[in-house]
């Protein structure tokens, strides 16, 4: 077999080339190495902000959930006849708003 030849032996834009492949590899592990000390580092912080879920939420009679949103000390849920309606921390409603139908 035919070893690879020395670094001394390639013209001078190949040695060019493999120093900055060289480089880029160093850079582009610095960088996963970073991106993975950071999602471990902060990903404890971001899961302590979970907000807590009450044991049950009674939504009014023949409503159905959209999309829902939680805030300090309340939830709302968006409702597919285009309603909001904002319950406390313990699960009960608020206050309910009516949204004014949108042109499609």
């Amino acid at each position: 077999m035919e070893e690879a030849p020395a670094g001394e032996g390639l013209p001078p834009s190949l040695r060019l080339l493999k120093a900055l492949v060289i480089v880029l590899t160093l850079v582009m592990i610095g960088g996963v190495i970073t991106v993975v000390a950071l999602l471990v580092t902060r990903m404890p912080q971001v899961l302590q902000g979970v907000p807590k879920l009450p044991e049950g939420i009674e939504m009014p009679e023949g409503t159905q959930a959209e999309a829902v949103t939680f805030g300090k000390g309340w939830i709302a849920v968006v409702t597919q006849d285009g309603r909001i309606l904002v319950f406390n921390a313990e699960g009960r409603l608020r206050q309910e708003l009516r949204l004014d139908a949108a042109d499609p």
